[in-house]
């Protein structure tokens, strides 16, 4: 396989690369890099979880480095645009961790925090700017950003910042740019809007696709329960409280669904946070960082705030409500199975989710093997030993503490407090309208 010292990288890179346990590359790095080495255009058709930031960030540090210069103030050498201010700060991190042996300046920007910070980060000049549209644009209009001097501009998860409603914010900063310049475009799915700016963006790309589009994760097990609204959320305390379900993200469709459920978790003494576009930068921080760390053992996010996260060892995704748009569902369940392992996707559907749970077979051209629990919701939950979605091995099998499981949404000898009817519906916690046409109405939440 080839390596990264094959590559023709500068060697304090290959020394942060080392530094890190890093000898070969993804099969995105061993494409993109040479041709964006070359100075080419590319279009990278990837999801999250490839290895996509390395890809285009050591060859564009590698430019840097070439062609060493002192920026001009006010202005950038580099500017990466991403959706979410999470994604955003895990690409600068990247940056610094492969540039760490340079001197090069690294900054990002994003919406949520005072401006000050950034706007004297942005007065020295950058050689590498990272940003979410919505507060560079803000900086730009206002005068304290100058893109006349980027010579290099990526795009990250393009379709996800049309789901945003970026594309207008973008349009105007590509407008500012430079005619002479090295794009990059990045997106997961190819709608027409995408592939329209793509083309406007692009000169002459090399094209890299790595995951054909809309497909599912090979290695992960995938798993449907049908049943009624009223019974998920002892479901779900029942499934996260198996010995297995080391890591597990758990995914709605609105804020307050995210806050709902992990209030409804925290009460049975099961450690949660939700992150959401509500949250403060710092309370979306505080959340991931006590995720990662173990002390958080449940994080329950909205795909808006999820898009960016990319973290180890996610053991389990569990979408307590089925996304309206069935891309969202593949980007989801990209959370688990990463680097070689394997791992575990649950879906809860209720009766007025079964127009998404069509749409998500027919996108990722597969039948979701399916438990029905509707007509009893007390049935054992199904163990990962006898799920068998097509192409998969058996899995370790999955246990409840003590052999117990949640009645009435509570665990067996636990006294309710407060608790609502079994039919009552929670506030918050979307069942998805129906639209004239039978089918919930698709809007992007979080």
């Amino acid at each position: 396989m080839t390596q990264f010292t094959e590559l023709g990288l500068a060697e304090p890179l290959l020394r942060a690369l080392a530094d890190q346990g890093y000898e070969n590359p993804t099969p995105i790095q061993q494409r993109a890099i040479p041709a964006l080495l070359e100075g080419r255009d590319m279009l990278g058709i990837a999801q999250t979880g490839t290895g996509k930031t390395a890809a285009f960030a050591l060859p564009i540090l590698n430019r840097l480095l070439a062609h060493p210069q002192r920026p001009t103030p006010k202005t950038t050498r580099v500017l990466v645009m991403a959706p979410t201010r999470e994604l955003a700060a895990q690409i600068a991190e990247s940056f610094r961790a492969y540039g760490r042996h340079t001197k090069l300046a690294v900054a990002v920007i994003f919406g949520g925090v005072p401006h000050g910070g950034q706007i004297r980060a942005l007065s020295r000049g950058l050689d590498v700017l990272v940003a979410t549209p919505g507060r560079l644009l803000d900086h730009v209009e206002s005068g304290h950003c100058r893109l006349d001097h980027t010579e290099v501009v990526v795009l990250d998860e393009a379709d996800h910042m049309l789901d945003l409603g970026f594309v207008v914010p973008i349009r105007k900063i590509v407008g500012r740019l430079p005619m002479r310049r090295q794009s990059l475009f990045f997106s997961a799915t190819m709608p027409k809007e995408i592939a329209t700016l793509a083309g406007d963006m692009l000169r002459d790309p090399v094209k890299v696709e790595v995951t054909p589009v809309a497909t599912t994760a090979e290695r992960v097990t995938q798993q449907v329960y049908l049943i009624e609204h009223a019974g998920k959320r002892a479901l779900l305390l029942e499934l996260l409280s198996a010995r297995d379900v080391e890591r597990p993200i758990v995914f709605t469709r609105t804020k307050r669904g995210a806050d709902r459920v992990a209030e409804y978790l925290e009460t049975y003494g099961m450690t949660a946070a939700a992150i959401h576009g509500n949250k403060s930068q710092g309370q979306r921080e505080r959340a991931l960082a006590g995720f990662k760390s173990g002390k958080v053992k449940v994080l329950v996010a909205t795909d808006i705030a999820a898009r960016g996260i990319d973290i180890d060892g996610i053991s389990h995704v569990v979408n307590f409500e089925l996304p309206n748009v069935p891309e969202q569902y593949v980007h989801r369940i990209g959370r688990t199975a990463r680097a070689g392992n394997d791992g575990v996707a649950i879906s809860f559907c209720d009766r007025d989710e079964m127009p998404y749970l069509r749409d998500i077979e027919k996108v990722t051209r597969q039948k979701l093997p399916a438990i029905d629990r509707r007509a009893n919701p007390n049935a054992p939950v199904e163990s990962d030993e006898k799920r068998q979605p097509a192409g998969r091995r058996p899995q370790g099998p999955a246990r409840r503490p003590n052999g117990q499981r949640p009645r009435n949404g509570q665990p067996q000898g636990q006294k309710s407090q407060g608790q609502r009817p079994q039919g009552q519906k929670l506030q918050g916690e979307s069942r998805g309208g129906q639209s004239r046409n039978g089918r919930p109405p698709r809007k992007a939440q979080g």
